[in-house]
């Protein structure tokens, strides 16, 4: 659920693919993301490498009151925890051998915590992602930005 009481994100987040030019803008739309949620909340990430999905996360935490300068991609150890206005549960999957390892770990439990979960590599996880997530769909673009497509 949103911070407004609805259940899709705003018009200017969702409902086309947009083009974000640079990394700042890419930060800028994280930041957005995350000021317009409610917690508990899921965000799934999908993209390439270099797509920008760490770079937006960044900006996800500085919407959160967390410095982005501590934000870094989690990929030797799943998981990183910030503390901010709202937790931020960051989870990087790229090494993930599948989604029976994530259970293992009990990491499951963290799709009910009260705070926002984002999981980039999340096509790694297909069978356990709750329903009620936020898809954030990131692609390089011809030019050489990035599109960005949410689906709620």
């Amino acid at each position: 659920m949103l911070k407004n009481g609805s259940q899709r994100l705003p018009h200017s987040l969702t409902d086309m693919a947009q083009y974000l030019p640079d990394a700042e803008s890419t930060f800028a739309f994280g930041k957005n993301l995350a000021q317009s949620l409610v917690t508990p909340a899921c965000v799934l990430f999908y993209g390439e490498l270099g797509a920008g999905k760490t770079t937006c996360i960044k900006g996800m935490a500085a919407g959160l009151g967390i410095s982005p300068h501590d934000v870094v991609s989690p990929t030797f150890q799943y998981l990183n925890i910030y503390q901010g206005s709202r937790p931020l549960y960051h989870f990087d999957l790229w090494r993930l051998k599948g989604a029976d390892d994530f259970v293992r770990a009990g990491f499951e439990e963290f799709f009910s915590a009260d705070g926002i979960v984002v999981i980039e590599w999340a096509e790694r996880l297909e069978p356990l992602l709750p329903p009620h997530a936020t898809k954030v769909l990131l692609a390089h673009d011809v030019a050489g930005g990035r599109t960005v497509e949410v689906v709620s």
